[in-house]
């Protein structure tokens, strides 16, 4: 293999990682007794194959004959390797005396390269000449692991995890590998011992080496087996739950956990609505990127580079002290390798005040923020802004607070017959709002009221009558889709897609222009 195939797209993209190279990583782990990431085994299997190759192209280079330089004698019959024709092969056919006055004593060599049938000329036994220098091997020449790490490191971490995912002899702890057969030894004496350490901590998730100092391991081992060996231990024990960020492994008690990490609170369960995604346009599409809901299909939303987001909240939110996790806010947050709870720290963007929240990764959404949407008197249709925060593991929130004024806004009330009423009325704002999205509340527990009424009507029906209601409030009659997608979802969870395509499809219903509906004549 010459040098330049090394650099190849070509060679890494069609690289199949064999048993080989698996027993080699294998031998690697054994030796370093050190748990490493599937990047890192990446590394070391990049660089064990550029040696590799390097050895194998310099034994096929020197197969069969003498390297070629120009001041070493020869004989008739003689094969040699020339470095300076790609190291091609070929046999001394003659040796006969070199005449050049200006260069002094020389022979000449006439050579058969293998690859071709006419001859050629070479000197030797000529002193002084370019060629006898040793030619740059390439090793020397250089083949950059770094480069290739950048481009082909994240296709061949899935093709090494493909590998490791059905090998048996290994094991993975929070994207980290190690041999099953070094494991250390945990007892059930063991994982008592730190069940009773997080019991005392109250429910605040511990690192393992802080769990190391109470669970006595054997002494004389490597620390980070003792670690990694816990690790597994506790993993395999449904008493523990591992709820770090991806790089940083945290041990929680999962009775410990709020019930709102554990199970999705009731505000935030959605009973799917069947409907035609084909009906929206691309103005409902755009809104439905918009809102942020964690529950939508998010049609090429991108997340790159996000450094800050604003959402709207809805009442689902608000009354389970959540945000949602859409691929925007997702980005701000951190991820796990594989736990599906990650514990962080929310951060009041003005008071600086810490707070302890959750990422429920599978079910999308973020918790631990209902105290807090309290204290700056939020409702529905407030804005909230999230960053990422300046210390690894905490995310920035803020509301848009001012002092506080009296002005009209949409207002919920509950109505004589216990059913919902709309109304304009002035009500005291403290809070930047989105116009199209805002309700004030003045009784939360009284619409709590009316949840279970929302699911128990047909959603048809529910979107008339939202329609009905609201209509009433603007002499033209015309309701705004984020508007009433806002106001649904403060008697049932409704992702936007169910309500937008029912818009467009529903005979009673009409659409002025702009996304604004009105009940037809």
């Amino acid at each position: 293999m010459a040098s330049d195939s090394l650099t190849s797209p070509e060679y890494w993209n069609e690289l199949q990682i064999n048993r080989q190279d698996v027993e080699y990583l294998h031998t690697y782990l054994f030796e370093q007794e050190t748990p490493l990431t599937t990047r890192e085994l990446v590394t070391v299997f990049v660089n064990e194959r550029i040696r590799v190759e390097r050895l194998a192209e310099q034994k096929r280079r020197q197969a069969g004959g003498k390297t070629y330089f120009p001041k070493e004698s020869y004989q008739t019959g003689d094969d040699i390797v020339l470095p300076a024709l790609n190291w091609k092969h070929g046999k001394i056919l003659a040796v006969r005396a070199g005449q050049n006055p200006e260069i002094g004593t020389f022979d000449v060599l006439t050579v058969q390269l293998d690859d071709a049938s006419e001859e050629r000329l070479f000197a030797s036994n000529l002193a002084l000449h370019a060629l006898n220098e040793k030619p740059v091997s390439t090793e020397e020449a250089g083949v950059e692991a770094d480069v290739i790490l950048a481009e082909h490191g994240s296709a061949l971490e899935k093709k090494i995890e493909a590998q490791f995912r059905s090998d048996d002899e290994l094991v993975r702890i929070a994207g980290r590998w190690f041999p099953r057969a070094l494991l250390i030894d945990v007892n059930v004496g063991h994982l008592n011992l730190a069940e009773a350490v997080l019991d005392m901590s109250g429910g605040e998730p511990l690192t393992t080496s802080a769990l190391l100092k109470d669970v006595a391991m054997p002494e004389g081992v490597n620390p980070k087996l003792a670690e990694f060996s816990l690790n597994y231990a506790l993993q395999d024990d449904k008493r523990f739950d591992e709820v770090g960020p991806a790089g940083q492994v945290l041990w929680c008690l999962y009775r410990l956990e709020p019930d709102a990490v554990r199970e999705v609170p009731s505000f935030l369960r959605y009973s799917d609505i069947e409907h035609d995604r084909g009906l929206l346009d691309t103005q409902m599409i755009a809104l439905e990127n918009q809102i942020d809901d964690e529950l939508s299909l998010f049609n090429g939303a991108g997340s790159g580079g996000i450094k800050e987001v604003t959402v709207s909240l809805i009442y689902p939110h608000l009354r389970a002290g959540t945000l949602p996790l859409s691929p925007r806010v997702r980005a701000l947050f951190p991820t796990a390798y594989e736990s599906p709870r990650v514990r962080f720290t929310l951060v009041d963007g003005k008071t600086k005040q810490k707070m302890p929240g959750w990422v429920v990764l599978d079910d999308g959404y973020v918790y631990g923020l209902r105290d807090w949407y309290k204290s700056h008197d939020l409702m529905p249709g407030s804005l909230v802004s999230i960053r990422r925060g300046e210390v690894p593991g905490e995310v920035i929130i803020e509301a848009k607070n001012y002092r506080a004024t009296k002005d009209w806004v949409r207002t919920v009330i509950v109505g004589a017959d216990g059913g919902i009423v709309f109304a304009m009325l002035k009500q005291s704002i403290s809070a930047e709002f989105n116009d199209r999205m805002v309700f004030a509340i003045p009784s939360l527990e009284a619409v709590d009221q009316l949840w279970t009424q929302g699911s128990k009507k047909p959603f048809d029906q529910l979107v008339v009558t939202m329609i009905r209601e609201l209509s009433k409030l603007t002499p033209q009659g015309h309701v705004h889709a984020q508007e009433l997608y806002s106001a649904i979802n403060i008697v049932r969870r409704v992702p936007p897609a169910p309500l937008f395509a029912l818009l467009a499809s529903t005979p009673e219903i009409t659409h002025v222009g702009d996304l604004h509906f009105r009940l037809s004549e």
